[in-house]
């Protein structure tokens, strides 16, 4: 499998000591520190995060979860609804554009939201050691990565490796022969991939099949705010190829 560079910092945001620890109980025995009660189910859990794409774009914003009383609900465990791994583009933050705070979301960011070895364990840590029944993988408009994969000539450092990982991806082979430097269509694409390499795992794969977790692949557009969910089906049709999973 491909990776990506490795920031020491990903591996801070996980809290390793914390993550460890975790491996022994499971989430149905964790502590219900937590004050409220989270979206228990995939389906209340992308109800909650559109609802809170809504506030935002709206100007309703909650801002809920960000008091001192809620660090010290969330100080000795937390429960997360929902993963979001997206991009770390400075225009796309997960807790802003859902309306949530401390608590709510499990962030996983890369450029190009590119998953490997690393973001996949944390997946499955939130998934398995959290309770989160909701994964989302989000990409979004005017992407970077894509836009550099795109462009071509020269990376210099560990940005080749983000360039290459996307030429890696069948998705984006395959619009390349089909439809040229379709940017939109490469931005999705991307996304596609990266939701396909996560409902592979297997731990994963028979909590989607017992219904205890779901993973969407959803388009934040940076010049509206606003949160979609991409329909697959559709895009495939719309692109006209089919993949084979490898």
């Amino acid at each position: 499998m491909r990776r990506l560079f490795i920031p020491f910092i990903a591996l801070m945001g996980l809290g390793v000591f914390h993550l460890f620890s975790a491996c022994q109980p499971s989430s149905s025995s964790a502590s219900s520190a937590v004050g409220d009660k989270h979206p228990a189910t995939p389906e209340a859990a992308l109800s909650a995060l559109l609802k809170g794409n809504q506030r935002f774009l709206s100007g309703q914003l909650r801002h809920p979860h960000q008091t001192q009383q809620r660090i010290h609900e969330t100080e000795n465990a937390q429960h997360p609804f929902a993963v979001v791994v997206t991009c770390s583009d400075s225009r796309v933050p997960p807790e802003i554009i859902f309306d949530e705070g401390l608590g709510d979301l499990f962030v996983i960011r890369t450029a190009g939201n590119l998953i490997g070895d690393l973001e996949l364990g944390s997946i499955e840590y939130a998934i398995e050691h959290l309770g989160a029944p909701l994964v989302v993988v989000l990409g979004h408009t005017e992407c970077g990565a894509v836009k550099a994969f795109l462009e071509g000539g020269e990376c210099h450092g560990h940005i080749r490796q983000i360039v290459e990982a996307l030429m890696q991806e069948q998705e984006e082979q395959q619009i390349l022969e089909h439809e040229g430097k379709n940017l939109t269509a490469c931005i999705e694409g991307n996304v596609v991939h990266g939701v396909a390499q996560i409902r592979q795992q297997p731990m994963i794969a028979e909590k989607m099949a017992q219904k205890q977790v779901n993973v969407i692949p959803m388009i934040y557009d940076v010049h509206s705010g606003k949160v979609a969910v991409l329909n697959e089906t559709a895009w495939l049709e719309q692109h006209a190829f089919s993949i084979t999973r490898k």
